[in-house]
C-alpha cells in the first residue's frame, strides 16, 4: 500500500493551512506532515474509522432540521488538523479583544446615551430598522456594563493569506463543545502528536466560561447558582447545552422550571424546592426569552425574567438586546466604532463591504451580483445569501428585486478565495475550504480561546462551511515556529 505523497497535493491556487508549496509544508505544519506522509492509505482510513467509533460513543451529535423530517447525526469530523502559528494566533488574538471591547461599548451606548449617532459616526436610520435592538432594553445597565460575554467571530482567510473577521456572532453563538470535542477525539487517534507539549491546549474555557458566570452573579461573594437555560432536547446545539453545564457543574434547565417571584428574583424548582438563581446562561433566542416582555405564545423561557434583570436580581448571558450588534450591515461599521470608542485602528481587518442602503454600493451591487457575496443582515447559519458565481440566473434575479424591495438588509461582499486545509476521503488528501470561529469571553478579563472551531466545507469546491448545510470541522492547533 502507497505512503502519503504531499507532493500529489494540488493548493489550486488558494493559500493552504499546512502545505505553503505542493510537497512543502509550512514550518510550524512540517512534523505533522512528515508523521502524516509515513502512513499508509488503509493507516488513514483507519485512523478516521477510529475517530467515527469515539464520535459515536462520545455521543457527539447535532440536529438538522428539514420540511419534511428532523434528523439527529453524528458530528462530521476531519482527521487531518488545522494548524495556525503561534505569533500570528497572538496578534489575532489581540485584533480579537479589541473587537468585542469596543462593540460593548458600541451595545451600551445604543441603549443609553446613543453619543454614536448624535456625533454621526453610526447613521441613525440602520438603528431605526434593526430587527434586534430591543426596546425593552434601553436604560439597563448589567453588570460590568458588558452586554455581549459570548461572541464567536468567524475568521476567513484569503488567497494572500491575510485574516479577515467575516462577521460577528453575539446573540447565542454555539459550537464551542465541538471545538473541545474535536481536540479530544484527536488526542486519541494521534496521541504521538501531543507528547511534545507545543500544542497548546483548549481545556480550560470551561473553568474560564465559569468563572465569567461567576462574576456576574448580583450576590457577589456568595457562592452563586449558575444555571444553562436551554430551549430543550429539540434544539440543534442541544448537545453543546448539556455538555457546557456537564463541564461546568451547573443545572440544566428549561423554561418550566423557573419562575420569578414577588420579590423579582428567579427561583429553580428542585426537589427539595424553589431555589434562587443567580446567574443565567441563556441558549433561547431574546424572543422566546419572557412571554411577558416579548412573545406572549412562548414556552421556551419564563414570565418576569426581563423584570428580573432590569431590577438587577439575576444576571443574563448574554443580555438581551445584544444582538443589536449582530447584523451585517452594523458589522461594515465596525472599523468606525472601534475608532470611535477606542482612538484605536482595527488591528483585524473587515472584509470589504458594499451596503446596500447607499445609493452608489447598491448600484454597483446589482450590476455585479454574479462576482459578489450578498446577505441579509440578521440570518446566521449560511441562510438566506447569495453565492453569486455559484447562483443561477434566475436566483440572481431574484435577489435583485428583494434587494430593491429592502435595501437597508443587504449587504454585499467580493467572494473570497478563502483558504483551504488538506481533508481526507478515501485515504486521499484533497483541499477543502475552511474557516475559523474563536469564541471571546468579556468578563473582569476577556479571554479567547486557543484557536477555535474550524469549520470545513467537505463538498469540492464549496464555500459554505455550515454543519447544518453539509459541512464539517477539524482540530485547530496552535504551535510556535518550531513547529512541534
Amino acid at each position: 500500500m502507497s505512503e502519503l505523497n504531499w507532493k500529489a497535493y494540488a493548493t489550486n491556487g488558494f493559500y493552504d493551512e499546512l502545505m505553503r508549496a505542493p510537497g512543502v509544508p509550512h514550518a510550524a505544519a512540517d512534523t505533522l506532515c512528515r508523521y502524516l506522509s509515513g502512513l499508509t492509505t488503509e493507516d488513514l482510513n483507519e485512523l478516521k474509522r477510529a475517530a467515527d467509533v469515539a464520535i459515536q460513543v462520545m455521543g457527539i451529535t447535532f440536529t438538522v432540521y428539514s420540511e419534511h423530517a428532523t434528523i439527529e447525526r453524528t458530528w462530521p469530523f476531519d482527521i487531518v488538523p488545522r494548524i495556525i502559528e503561534k505569533q500570528e494566533w497572538l496578534r489575532t488574538e489581540k485584533g480579537l479583544k479589541q473587537r468585542v471591547h469596543a462593540l460593548n461599548l458600541f451595545i451600551d451606548d445604543l441603549y443609553h446615551d446613543q453619543r454614536i449617532i448624535k456625533e454621526g459616526v453610526f447613521p441613525a436610520e440602520v438603528l431605526a430598522q434593526s430587527v434586534n435592538f430591543r426596546p425593552q432594553c434601553v436604560g439597563i445597565s448589567p453588570p460590568h456594563r458588558t452586554w455581549a460575554h459570548i461572541c464567536g467571530s468567524d475568521l476567513v482567510r484569503d488567497k494572500d493569506g491575510t485574516l479577515y473577521v467575516l462577521e460577528d456572532n453575539l446573540r447565542v453563538p454555539s459550537g464551542v463543545s465541538y471545538m473541545l470535542e474535536n481536540r479530544n477525539v484527536t488526542k486519541r487517534i494521534l496521541p504521538e502528536m501531543f507528547a511534545t507539549g507545543r500544542i497548546e491546549p483548549v481545556d480550560d474555557y470551561c473553568a474560564h466560561l465559569y468563572d465569567m458566570l461567576v462574576s456576574m452573579s448580583p450576590r457577589p461573594g456568595d457562592d452563586p447558582e449558575i444555571v444553562v437555560l436551554t430551549p430543550g432536547i429539540f434544539n440543534s446545539a442541544y448537545f453543546e447545552h448539556s455538555y457546557l453545564a456537564q463541564q461546568m457543574g451547573v443545572a440544566l434547565v428549561e423554561g418550566s422550571d423557573l419562575v420569578v417571584q414577588e420579590d423579582d428574583c428567579v427561583y429553580m424548582r428542585t426537589v427539595d424546592g424553589l431555589q434562587r438563581v443567580d446567574v443565567i446562561y441563556r441558549r433561547v433566542d431574546d424572543l422566546f426569552l419572557d412571554p411577558e416582555a416579548f412573545n406572549p405564545e412562548s414556552q421556551l423561557g419564563a414570565a418576569g425574567l426581563m423584570r428580573a434583570w432590569r431590577n438587577g436580581n439575576v444576571a443574563l448571558v448574554n443580555a438581551p438586546g445584544a444582538g443589536v450588534a449582530d447584523d451585517k450591515v452594523v458589522y461594515a461599521f465596525v472599523p468606525e466604532i472601534i475608532k470611535y470608542y477606542l482612538g484605536e485602528e482595527a488591528l483585524l481587518p473587515n472584509v470589504p463591504s458594499y451596503l446596500c442602503m447607499r445609493e452608489k454600493d447598491r448600484n454597483y451591487v446589482l450590476t455585479n451580483l454574479d462576482k459578489l457575496v450578498v446577505k441579509p443582515a440578521n440570518e446566521s447559519g449560511g441562510y438566506g445569501m447569495l453565492i453569486g458565481p455559484y447562483a443561477t440566473a434566475e436566483e440572481r434575479a431574484d435577489f435583485a428585486e428583494r434587494i430593491k424591495r429592502d435595501p437597508r438588509n443587504y449587504m454585499a461582499q467580493p467572494t473570497l478565495a478563502l483558504s483551504t486545509a488538506p481533508t481526507l476521503f478515501d485515504g486521499v488528501m484533497e483541499p477543502r475550504h475552511v474557516d475559523l470561529r474563536p469564541f471571546i469571553l468579556s468578563g473582569p478579563q476577556a479571554y479567547v480561546t486557543t484557536g477555535g472551531l474550524t469549520r470545513v466545507a467537505l463538498t469540492k469546491g464549496s464555500l459554505v462551511v455550515n454543519s447544518s448545510q453539509g459541512g464539517g470541522s477539524k482540530d485547530t492547533w496552535i504551535v510556535d515556529g518550531r513547529g512541534l
